[in-house]
């Protein structure tokens, strides 16, 4: 049983093969638990100041572009600056916005309008910063360990998920709004300390300036590449159809059980950790075009399931499993992305994935409040989850390649997995 058991544990190797590794995890984790005290206190201290549910939505909206463009310009510049450079700075610059928000809120009478530009300048950093960290990633682990570095970033971040927001709870509670933006500003702190601990990561000799030139290049070679163009589209039609948060709320009241509206948003971090916690079978599959299709199915069927119980239990569990196959299909994306995508464009790919991660979850929100407006709430959920099963057949059927992929066989696999042997000998 002893052996079972530890091979469904997750593969802790990459952290003991790698010092620049063991420093991101920790640092992302810290980061995690002070973003989410900022991320808990913002919208409440908007709320507070002005009583309306539209000012509290309206930093979604302000959020969305600064993302959107930094994120393409960011995967730019992670291939043509230090990577290490990048991550400090941003992480420093989001540090000092953390800081503009304690002074605001000890102000007598705080202002609304700084709350909006911190919300935006956080979403370009964030932009900006991603991938050059999604990028360091295939540079830092060993070629075989990337899915299990994967599993081990997942479950910093569900910790985070699942922690963070009830420790910041706790400080608005029994504190105020200014001991957890000061928080924030205390784990911002550490985690520079700790990302200048990092060995520097120089770009590729063919990296160039940052231009619209490069990322029109990057997005070329996503499109030649049906793998990649594969686990892009997945992932866009799991999300545009079957991302329900937004109506979460009109769940609750409808199975009369406002109480479990916090589960609800919990489920799916539950259901995520509770996979990664027994992920060590992943490091052994080679196919993860098949992890990626048969993830995102899975989270659309749990998605409909869930539209079709009248009783709030068998309903949060439906989101943890689908919290559980989303986890399972961004572990194959991930590790597609790492093994197959030169160096020299890793970072203008990771910028578009980060593109695919936001506008993706925006657009279903629309969709799920549109369709519970016109069909009902607990519609609203199956249809998706149908629909989001249905495209995903679909594109699997039109990509047949994704799910051939074989890390074994595939050709860009093997000659980055020679590119990085090549580069530990040197």
């Amino acid at each position: 049983m002893a052996p079972r058991l530890s091979a469904l544990l997750p593969d802790l190797s990459p952290l003991r093969a790698s010092r620049d590794f063991r420093l991101l995890w920790i640092q992302g984790l810290v980061t995690y638990f002070g973003s989410f005290a900022a991320m808990v206190a913002l919208p409440l201290q908007i709320k507070e100041l002005t009583g309306s549910p539209l000012a509290v939505g309206v930093m979604g909206a302000v959020e969305l572009v600064p993302l959107v463009v930094c994120g393409l310009y960011g995967g730019a510049l992670a291939d043509a600056a230090d990577r290490r450079k990048v991550i400090l700075s941003t992480e420093t610059a989001l540090g000092l916005l953390a800081g503009l928000l304690l002074v605001n809120a000890l102000l007598p009478s705080p202002l609304l309008w700084p709350l909006y530009v911190v919300a935006a300048g956080v979403a370009g950093l964030a932009g900006l910063q991603r991938p050059a960290l999604d990028a360091l990633l295939a540079r830092i682990v060993p070629h075989d360990k990337l899915t299990a570095a994967a599993s081990l970033n997942a479950i910093r971040w569900e910790l985070g998920a699942i922690a963070g927001p009830a420790l910041a709870g706790l400080l608005v509670a029994y504190g105020n709004l200014a001991t957890a933006y000061g928080t924030t500003v205390v784990c911002f702190t550490v985690s520079v300390a700790l990302c200048l601990r990092l060995t520097p990561a120089p770009p590729a000799r063919s990296g160039g300036k940052p231009s619209l030139r490069g990322i029109a290049e990057g997005a070329r070679y996503a499109w030649s590449r049906p793998v990649l163009l594969g686990t892009y589209a997945v992932d866009l039609a799991a999300m545009f159809f079957a991302f329900p948060n937004t109506i979460f709320p009109f769940l609750a009241d409808e199975l009369d059980a406002e109480w479990s509206l916090g589960l609800m948003y919990a489920a799916g971090a539950i259901g995520s950790l509770a996979l990664n916690l027994t992920s060590g079978w992943t490091s052994r599959v080679r196919r993860h075009g098949l992890l990626v299709v048969c993830g995102a199915a899975c989270w659309g069927l749990a998605i409909a399931a869930a539209g079709w119980f009248s009783s709030v239990w068998p309903v949060l569990v439906c989101l943890a499993v689908a919290g559980a196959g989303d986890t399972l299909s961004g572990l194959g994306r991930s590790t597609i992305w790492n093994q197959t995508i030169p160096d020299e464009l890793r970072g203008r790919l990771a910028g578009i994935e980060v593109l695919s991660y936001s506008v993706g979850p925006q657009l279903g929100q629309v969709r799920a409040g549109a369709m519970a407006g016109w069909t009902g709430t607990r519609p609203a959920f199956w249809s998706g989850g149908l629909a989001c099963v249905a495209a995903v057949g679909l594109l699997a059927a039109a990509l047949p390649k994704l799910l051939t992929y074989d890390a074994t066989t595939d050709e860009d696999a093997l000659r980055r997995r020679a590119a990085r042997e090549t580069d530990l000998a040197s």
